[in-house]
């Protein structure tokens, strides 16, 4: 809203500068853009006006803001001899000249018309240079009347040219199906059955409350009529958006605009209308208004006023305020009884005034203390700490943060659901786009996404992570941790040959996790329908699973924009389903051995479909309670080749045994050795190599 200083002060005479009223304002809650300074000694400032104010996109509604801060008076528009701001005259009733139908008083409230006898006449200057500074080009004497009023009261107006009218009436209706309207832009528009329109008996003449139409352009007319009308904010703010159609008319209408305006504003265009000479009012005003609205009332406490803003206000400063911002101010016992016009549709309840005092008392009289403490601050939420600590794990790990976003496309959230459960995929019933259409089952397709992007703009090595809340139907809000990774897992050094990174970096992850949580966590094989055959793996940690650890299937992974031959390693794990970090959790130490250490390597031809967690678990078992224990089981060969069945496999594992308290004998050692042995010959047919 660009405010012109000099048209103020029509309505108060204020004396201070204009970069002085623009700080004034601007310390009560209106952002100030900018404070533009003319040759002929005006300024103009332009405000960001918010959307529950529609009261000030209009000088009267700044001028009572000014009125209020500087306590001065102010000139409201009138009929009286002499007044700044002059109303015409005028009485309602019915017209022989125009026929006015309210067929639509849901979507039209109030509708009133004038009828005016055109005489040939320019724009004045003072006129037109008001308009080009508030952002108005000037076009011709009636429409420079209706876009004067726009900026002064801020109820938006309209011109028809009534020669062009059918049958000499105006019907307010909803479009029919089918209807098209060329508009003043000149654009054919396509009318929905629930957008109201301004009809003349045939067609449509107007897009009601947001733009004319071409056919009842006022040029070089006789007649003119004039609408001032009220419409249904929701109803404008749908056929602005839904005909990508946005006017400073439907800026006003769509925020609220005063049921109680249009007939003053036909006053105010009539009395410009006789001030410039452009014509007289035939007839009397036509008001449709089946059902008028009042002002309402609301009861303000003064001890709630204290109580809220935390200091004291005068009595007779509430009066004040309140009355120089247009309400009507009663005393009560315990405070006042308020009585809100209908242009301050922001004020519905007691709340709402004590901020009014508030802005214009001034909040900086509030002295600066601490709020009282009335009891024990509550314990800080367990789940902060766990989060902290698996992003430490993971950043220690080479893996960098991630935020994706949780609306994604239903397409990506179904590629990465297990079978037969997409129909726990949560969709979003008004989505900004359709690739924002779902809310997120699992961060894995944000991740993916994240890797694919990097790799198109020439990044190779890719290792990310994110903490984050996914959706089904099913489980409702979880928090988990996810984890992509491609390129290779170590920075190039001149020390060795790079490698690609691989299951076990993305399984390696996964165990740094849970034993920083205090589990062990066990990986079986699983099937995805996202991941790959035979390097997909399900996390179990308690008897439960919590996760999965794989390789994304390479035609997903193009499908979201990474090259196919990328290897995209990916893991997620259900935080919820995870212990929370002990605080009180004591760390230990323990001496470092004493007694030697004894290594023996042990080859094994087995079954390649065998799992080695599964053979570890079997050597793990053995080793309880034998003569020499087993405090290291490590695999660290395999083999498929010559000398070894086609379906089977050569592992190798290298077996620690130590005691805390002797020098273990060769006999302890072999002892336990032969039963591992005879323990992987019982349970999978193992055959020494």
């Amino acid at each position: 809203m660009r405010l012109s200083v000099s048209w103020v002060r029509d309505f108060v005479k204020v004396k201070a500068s204009p970069e002085e009223i623009a700080d004034r304002l601007g310390v009560r809650g209106f952002e100030v853009a900018g404070v533009e300074m003319l040759d002929d000694g005006d300024g103009v400032i332009d405000f960001e006006v918010t959307a529950n104010r529609p009261d000030c996109l209009s000088v009267l509604g700044f001028a009572r803001e000014i009125a209020t801060a500087y306590n001065l008076p102010i000139g409201h528009p009138s009929q009286d001899t002499g007044a700044m701001v002059a109303l015409a005259p005028v009485t309602t009733g019915e017209s022989e000249r125009l026929k006015v139908v309210l067929e639509d008083a849901d979507l039209c409230p109030r509708y009133a018309a004038a009828v005016a006898e055109v005489t040939p006449t320019v724009t004045p200057a003072w006129m037109a240079d008001r308009l080009q500074v508030s952002g108005i080009r000037p076009i011709s004497p009636f429409v420079d009347i209706t876009n004067y009023v726009l900026m002064e009261l801020g109820q938006p107006m309209h011109a028809f040219d009534q020669a062009t009218l059918a049958s000499a009436e105006l019907r307010i209706r909803r479009a029919r199906s089918g209807e098209v309207i060329t508009t003043l832009d000149g654009i054919e528009r396509k009318l929905d059955p629930d957008m109201l329109v301004i009809a003349d008996g045939r067609r449509p003449q107007a897009i009601g409350g947001v733009m004319g139409g071409a056919d009842s352009e006022v040029s070089g007319t006789r007649t003119v009529a004039f609408e001032s009308a009220y419409f249904k904010p929701a109803s404008i703010r749908r056929t602005s958006k839904r005909l990508g159609l946005k006017t400073e008319a439907s800026s006003r209408f769509e925020r609220g605009a005063d049921i109680n305006a249009p007939v003053l504003a036909l006053q105010r265009a009539l009395a410009l209308m006789q001030q410039i000479g452009a014509g007289r009012l035939i007839g009397p005003i036509i008001d449709r208004y089946p059902k008028p609205r009042g002002p309402k009332t609301l009861h303000f406490r003064r001890a709630r006023l204290e109580a809220l803003l935390g200091m004291e206000v005068p009595d007779p400063e509430v009066d004040r305020i309140l009355t120089q911002l247009g309400l009507t101010v009663t005393r009560a016992a315990d405070g006042w009884d308020v009585v809100v016009p209908t242009f301050r549709v922001d004020l519905a309840r007691e709340v709402d005034l004590i901020e009014e005092v508030g802005r214009h008392h001034g909040f900086d009289r509030l002295e600066a203390a601490f709020p009282p403490v009335t009891q024990a601050a509550p314990e800080p939420d367990p789940r902060i700490p766990r989060d902290q600590l698996v992003r430490r794990v993971l950043a220690a790990t080479g893996l960098t943060e991630a935020i994706t976003f949780g609306f994604i496309e239903s397409a990506a959230a179904r590629a990465f659901v297990a079978d037969g459960e997409a129909h726990t995929v949560v969709g979003i019933a008004n989505p900004l786009s359709a690739k924002f259409d779902t809310l997120r089952p699992s961060l894995l397709p944000g991740l993916v996404d994240s890797v694919a992007h990097n790799r198109r703009h020439g990044r190779r090595d890719v290792a990310l992570y994110e903490i984050g809340a996914r959706f089904t139907t099913v489980a409702g809000e979880t928090r988990g941790v996810g984890i992509a990774w491609t390129g290779s897992p170590v920075p190039e050094h001149w020390s060795g040959p790079s490698r690609d990174v691989d299951f076990f970096d993305a399984k390696g992850a996964v165990e740094r996790i849970c034993d920083a949580l205090g589990v062990s966590p066990r990986f079986e094989p699983w099937r995805l329908p996202y991941l790959v055959d035979g390097q997909a793996a399900r996390v179990i940690a308690n008897e439960t699973a919590v996760g999965i650890v794989g390789l994304v299937d390479p035609e997903i992974a193009e499908r979201r924009g990474a090259p196919r031959q990328d290897k995209i390693f990916v893991a997620e794990l259900a935080l919820d389903r995870l212990p929370l970090p002990r605080p009180d959790r004591a760390e230990s130490v323990r001496p470092l051995p004493r007694y030697p250490a004894v290594v023996r390597d042990l080859s094994i031809v087995v079954a390649d479909a065998l799992p080695a967690e599964i053979i570890r678990g079997t050597i793990q078992a053995a080793g309880e309670g034998g003569a020499a224990p087993l405090v290291a089981c490590t695999f660290f060969d395999r083999y498929k080749g010559k000398g070894v069945a086609a379906d089977a496999v050569s592992v190798s594992v290298r077996l620690t045994f130590q005691s805390p308290d002797r020098t273990l004998t060769d006999a302890d050692v072999q002892q336990s050795f032969d039963r591992i042995l005879a323990a992987l010959v019982r349970e999978h047919r193992a055959v020494q190599r």
